[in-house]
């Protein structure tokens, strides 16, 4: 099986972004601690800051057999990247690290979020974890 994992702006500052927010370990340390909790898994990662490469991105994963998507700040704004969720085959789980809902009040809405087969909001890095272990399971 293969997962793609497209994270969106700021997260390549894991581990200095807001600590008290994002926590203390870096994206490339987590992945790696994926991986070994998921051999079963061919995963792969993908990263920007930029709205449309993020766009790209998701049109180009559709040979994945599913995703998962934290757009951060751009799930709350981009009709782009909703609409290129629903344009593709590839099922995603939206994550996010924060709960997000106990945030500002912005932060609330999830426009990409609909465009997913789920949300997982708030546990932390462990929420791609939780994602992974769902795709896992139902094979899509």
């Amino acid at each position: 099986m293969k997962v793609v994992i497209i994270n969106g702006p700021n997260l390549n500052l894991l581990g200095i972004r807001e600590p008290q927010l994002y926590g203390h370990q870096t994206w490339n340390d987590f992945f790696k601690v994926l991986q070994n909790r998921f051999p079963e898994i061919e995963l792969s990662y993908f990263q920007s800051n930029v709205e449309g490469e993020l766009v790209n991105y998701i049109q180009s994963a559709q040979d994945c057999d599913a995703g998962i998507l934290n757009p951060g700040a751009y799930a709350h704004t981009s009709l782009a990247i909703a609409d290129a969720l629903k344009a593709v085959k590839t099922p995603f789980i939206e994550v996010h690290i924060t709960h997000v809902f106990s945030r500002e009040p912005e932060r609330h809405v999830l426009k990409s979020a609909a465009c997913c087969r789920g949300t997982i909001s708030g546990f932390g890095l462990e929420g791609y974890a939780m994602a992974l272990a769902h795709w896992a399971q139902h094979k899509v």
